[in-house]
């Protein structure tokens, strides 16, 4: 029969669990992948894609493409977002696949719980009858079907060019309001 002393087994169990993790530890020093798995998961991205092009279609019908050189889904994120770092390009379609609008950025970010884009960095927008918009924030509302902002605009239209404070639009930029405009030159029809 074979006696322990239960002191004893308990600094052996201890020692042991303290020497196999110093063992684990020391194992993936060198390991950046391991680092990054140990490290909060809520800020760890779960896919990387880099040169991607993502169609989103309703009902079978394409309506919107977002091409990206670099996309980054962060999915164990308290909220799950997709972050675009190095820039985007969206292009909307209507029911004949032509092109409604477009918008690129040099940064963007998708909240995938609030269908909220948001758009930073020289944002040009640009919808089917030729107007532009230029900004340096954009958010597109996915559930009130909107896209504003509350920086400065300038939007060179049909009728002239409007420089302004804040803008609210329809999603695709067809029917626009600047909330405070402050100049401008329109050509006028007499």
């Amino acid at each position: 029969m074979i006696r322990l002393n239960i002191k004893v087994f308990k600094n052996m169990v201890v020692l042991t669990l303290v020497g196999a993790t110093s063992l684990f530890f020391v194992s993936c020093k060198g390991d950046s992948e391991a680092i990054v798995y140990l490290s909060d998961i809520k800020t760890t991205p779960g896919v990387t894609a880099y040169n991607s092009e993502v169609v989103y279609t309703e009902g079978g019908k394409v309506v919107l493409k977002v091409i990206a050189p670099e996309t980054v889904y962060y999915q164990f994120a308290d909220e799950p977002y997709t972050e675009f770092p190095k820039g985007i390009t969206v292009y909307t379609y209507d029911n004949e696949l032509k092109q409604e609008s477009s918008l690129t950025a040099n940064y963007a970010i998708y909240y995938e719980k609030k269908l909220l884009w948001q758009a930073k960095n020289n944002v040009v927008a640009k919808n089917r009858k030729g107007e532009q918009l230029y900004t340096e924030e954009l958010y597109w509302d996915q559930n009130k079907r909107i896209i504003y902002t509350n920086v400065n605009v300038k939007i060179n239209s049909v009728s002239g060019i409007i420089y302004g404070k804040g803008m609210i639009a329809d999603e695709n930029f067809d029917n626009w309001e600047v909330k405070e405009p402050y100049d401008g030159e329109f050509e006028v029809d007499q």
